[in-house]
């Protein structure tokens, strides 16, 4: 058999059973080979099944895992010695969440062929670890930075009792992590954190761009006992363990190692954040002695899920709009000269300029940009800061999803009356395979001021309507958001089906709805990624022949009162989205009819479940698929 039908190709029976004795802080020789041979083993695994979501197109990083495998072993083999320890394996990296599936598997709670559906939709393995998905799953890491804070609270609860977190270098960088330390010292909490200080996070290395920042010093200022060890050397990981054991209160270990240590081409570098590419893999097993098709019968016979279905009143191309961001805004800067554009514009990252789009920016306008840590409290307020001056303005991105950790800074930015423009990627839900902890479907969280001040909450619906946006609101005052999707999206086109419907031609005014459709019967009101979606499913109501129109809603937050009248006199509208059900547009749109004496049949659809993982499963999964609309427009329109 070959691909996912194959049989996982390692025993992980053949792993050696190991209790070790914290009292004896010097491995004999026999459980140092042991630890050995289990390391390699498990790191053997976490390479094979975290490369089929490389095969099938979901990511899903493997160095992180990989890294950390010496730490978990040593943590398992205390387990198996003693119940003095709470015999969770914490981990504050969600994107470790391989080693969580692979412990399950060796716990018996899932088969080890299902580790082969790495990410894939509706496996239960999704890019995070989530409590009550998964089978021998024991805790959902969330995002970074949130689960130390949460392990003190599970010391609290077992004061007679060791809990250990696994941290990472980047995890540390968020200020939650640093509440956390004081509190965890003040309490003398017996909390042990085991971190992987690798120098790498998903944009560069910590050393080169966050200049200052040392993991160790951090914690000795707060108070925790540190011990500074390389991490691959087991003997000496294991005496430090000891060592934390042994201090009474919090601790910490700092395993300096390279990341993904022996696999050939991603070593050291931001590549092993990441996923192991297949030809990466493979070559990893060749290395190690495997036959020739021990991976590659598996790996080479997986094949990304393609979508066939084809969209009406769409192009077949698509555009980016998370990458387009960031090539409108060069647009905006090529126009100053570097001076002032360095005098004027301030862009800063939180580690994720290749996801965000911002990247761009980086390299043809440096003079403007600063490359920042997982910080996005502090770096929004920072943008927000430099926006303060009513001549200068401040650029923050960052995944939507983040934007619920950043509310408190949005208000601050709103009181000061910054000139902040933030661009959240990655909203909705769609080619999300990390998952539910990272859907960004809170937007109108940011739009949380009183209603006697003004937040912008804009949602392109394509490319060219992205760079329309961001040239026309760039210099606006106030704080401005702009929302793209993960996934690309087509261009949405006229009644023609040929003109770009956002084309040369094309003026965006803020707090303007766009008439896609004229219609009588009722209206679709959508927009961002569902625009496209819904257009498909009035063509297709349309040929049926009911005469639906469609509205395009860029300004979430804002009423368009002419729009709202002629839609809201017809007999449905029915507002479409990838937002939250209970936060989004469409819980408050029909509010807005009512407040008007407008009595339309009345629907919405968004975001109500937590997710299947995969990328483009979860639209449909959600109901937001076009057959899943063209059956909700049947139904109000009867």
């Amino acid at each position: 058999m070959s691909g996912t039908n194959s049989a996982f190709p390692i025993d992980l029976k053949a792993l050696k059973p190991l209790k070790l004795d914290p009292s004896n802080p010097k491995l004999t020789d026999e459980q140092l080979a042991t630890l050995k041979h289990n390391i390699q083993l498990m790191r053997d695994a976490i390479v094979l099944f975290t490369a089929t979501g490389a095969a099938r197109g979901v990511s899903g990083h493997t160095g992180g895992a990989y890294d950390t495998v010496p730490e978990v072993n040593l943590l398992l083999s205390l387990f198996n010695h003693s119940d003095e320890y709470v015999p969770i394996l914490f981990d504050e990296a969600g994107h470790r969440v391989a080693t969580q599936y692979l412990v399950s598997a060796i716990e018996g709670h899932i088969p080890a062929e299902h580790l082969l559906h790495y990410r894939e939709a509706n496996s239960k393995l999704p890019g995070h670890p989530e409590l009550g998905l998964t089978p021998g799953i024991k805790f959902s890491s969330g995002r970074l930075g949130h689960l130390w804070p949460f392990v003190n609270g599970v010391a609290l609860a077992n004061r007679d009792k060791t809990v250990f977190l696994l941290g990472s270098d980047g995890s540390q960088q968020e200020g939650n992590d640093a509440e956390a330390a004081r509190l965890a010292v003040a309490q003398n909490l017996k909390v042990k954190l085991l971190i992987d200080d690798n120098d790498v996070t998903i944009a560069g290395h910590p050393s080169e761009y966050l200049k200052g920042y040392d993991i160790a010093k951090t914690l000795s200022g707060h108070g925790l006992k540190v011990v500074t060890v390389q991490g691959e050397d087991v003997a000496a990981l294991w005496s430090a363990l000891v060592e934390i054991l042994n201090y009474d209160g919090p601790a910490a270990i700092i395993s300096k190692r390279k990341m993904a240590p022996g696999i050939a081409d991603i070593e050291g570098t931001t590549h092993g954040h990441d996923v192991v590419p297949v030809k990466t893999a493979l070559k990893y097993f060749e290395a190690r002695g495997f036959p020739p098709n021990f991976a590659g019968d598996i790996l080479n016979n997986i094949k990304p899920n393609a979508n066939a279905y084809l969209y009406t009143g769409s192009s077949k191309e698509l555009g980016a709009n998370r990458v387009v961001f960031g090539e409108a805004v060069n647009k905006v800067l090529d126009k100053l000269s570097k001076e002032e554009a360095a005098k004027k514009v301030l862009v800063i990252d939180s580690d994720l300029e290749g996801s965000t789009g911002i990247k761009a920016i980086h390299q043809k306008h440096p003079e403007v940009f600063i490359p920042s840590g997982i910080m996005e409290r502090g770096n929004l307020s920072a943008a927000a800061g430099f926006g303060f001056d009513k001549d200068k303005f401040g650029v923050f991105s960052t995944f939507a999803a983040f934007l619920e950790m950043t509310i408190s800074e949005i208000t601050m930015a709103r009181l000061n009356f910054c000139n902040l423009l933030c661009h959240f990627s990655h909203s909705g839900v769609d080619e999300m395979a990390d998952n539910t902890c990272h859907f960004g479907i809170n937007h109108f969280f940011a739009d949380n001021g009183l209603p006697d001040t003004q937040s912008w909450l804009y949602w392109p619906a394509d490319a060219n309507q992205m760079v329309k946006i961001v040239e026309r609101v760039f210099f606006d005052r106030g704080i401005r958001f702009i929302f793209s999707t993960r996934s690309k999206v087509p261009y949405i086109l006229k009644e023609d089906g040929k003109t770009h419907f956002f084309g040369d031609d094309y003026e965006f005014v803020p707090g303007k709805d766009e008439v896609i459709l004229e219609g009588k019967a009722g209206y679709v009101v959508s927009f961002g990624d569902q625009l496209y979606r819904s257009y498909d499913a009035v063509l297709r109501c349309r040929q049926e022949g009911l005469d639906v129109g469609l509205i395009n809603k860029p300004t979430l937050n804002l009423v368009d009162e002419q729009t709202i009248r002629k839609i809201g006199s017809t007999g449905f509208v029915l507002v479409v989205e990838s937002l939250n059900q209970k936060t989004g547009l469409g819980s408050k749109f029909g509010t807005w009819l009512i407040e008007r004496q407008l009595t339309p049949k009345y629907g919405y659809m968004g975001t109500n479940k937590e997710g299947c993982g995969g990328l483009t499963e979860q639209i449909p999964f959600q109901g937001l698929d076009p057959q899943s609309i063209i059956l909700k427009i049947r139904q109000l329109s009867q």
